[in-house]
């Protein structure tokens, strides 16, 4: 026996509980000859008559008996089923999840903000979470939108938000006068978010170092940006780090620009164009509309 249709198991249990094709059929929003057909596909599937009808309407037979129980379970776990993927589109409906990474801390706080003030009772989850990982979950719709490094290849669309490069991070107790961003790399040790965790950065610093011909290997010593920044206050080291770090600096952090014409990337608001999702594409006008009100 292949897949059997829902409709079926249903309409058997409607006639079994009515006792009466016609009572069913109403209760079915059905024609009496349509649950006619639907009843003897399911005996053509079973391979036997369900029901036994006469005067007093229509009476399970011995296998009849034996399928009902099952039946109303499976109808009832059916109808629980469908309940509870109402539920999921409704609560999809009424949040937004949302990515974002260090390049992306001073803005996207503030754009959420507008967003909620203009679209109340709405539910926001916002996390960080590197580019790559981002772009994962943007595909199988476990993200809704994201603020990730392009450029984006298809299904994903996005929007340029901004450009960015890396800065030197350092402590500010300690005296850097006549010496170059070069000179300082070599002479102390550099910090890095975990790779696992923030790749992109990671692969970032290796090339900057590699163009530089520094052959100093990152000590990757922490999984958030706030840590890190607090262990170069300490003294701990020095970190190559993205400009937009400027927007949180602690204080006992430094910044160097750094010299020569290094290469930069762009950052860019990221969606599944293949997923539909209305609350998503309001916080992308949100977005487009405050860039342009910027410009």
């Amino acid at each position: 026996m292949s897949g059997m249709d829902i409709r079926l198991i249903r309409a058997f249990v409607t006639v079994a509980e009515q006792g009466s094709y016609h009572k069913a059929a109403m209760a079915l929003h059905l024609t009496q000859p349509a649950l006619s057909k639907q009843i003897q596909a399911l005996e053509q599937q079973v391979g036997g008559a369900l029901f036994q009808r006469g005067r007093h309407g229509a009476i399970l037979t011995e296998p009849g008996q034996q399928l009902f129980s099952k039946a109303q379970d499976l109808v009832k776990q059916h109808h629980h089923f469908l309940s509870y993927t109402r539920e999921i589109q409704k609560k999809n409906s009424d949040s937004l999840l949302i990515g974002f990474g260090i390049s992306s801390f001073n803005t996207v706080p503030a754009w959420i903000n507008i967003f909620q003030n203009m679209h109340t009772g709405i539910e926001l989850s916002v996390s960080h979470i590197p580019s790559s990982v981002q772009c994962k979950l943007l595909m199988d719709g476990s993200l809704h939108v994201g603020f990730v490094r392009l450029p984006m290849t298809e299904p994903l669309s996005s929007i340029f938000i901004k450009h960015e490069k890396l800065i030197l991070a350092v402590p500010s107790a300690k005296t850097w006068q006549q010496k170059s961003e070069r000179d300082i790399l070599m002479s102390n040790t550099i910090l890095q978010i975990n790779p696992d965790q923030s790749p992109c950065q990671a692969e970032q610093t290796r090339q900057y170092l590699l163009q530089s011909d520094i052959t100093a290997e990152p000590a990757s010593v922490t999984d958030d940006i706030h840590t890190l920044l607090a262990l170069i206050a300490g003294g701990n080291g020095v970190a190559l780090l993205p400009e937009s770090v400027r927007n949180f600096l602690p204080a006992g952090v430094s910044l160097h620009n750094l010299e020569g014409n290094q290469a930069g990337w762009d950052i860019g608001l990221v969606w599944n164009s293949q997923i539909s999702n209305h609350l998503r594409d309001q916080f992308i006008e949100t977005v487009k509309n405050n860039i342009k009100s910027n410009h």
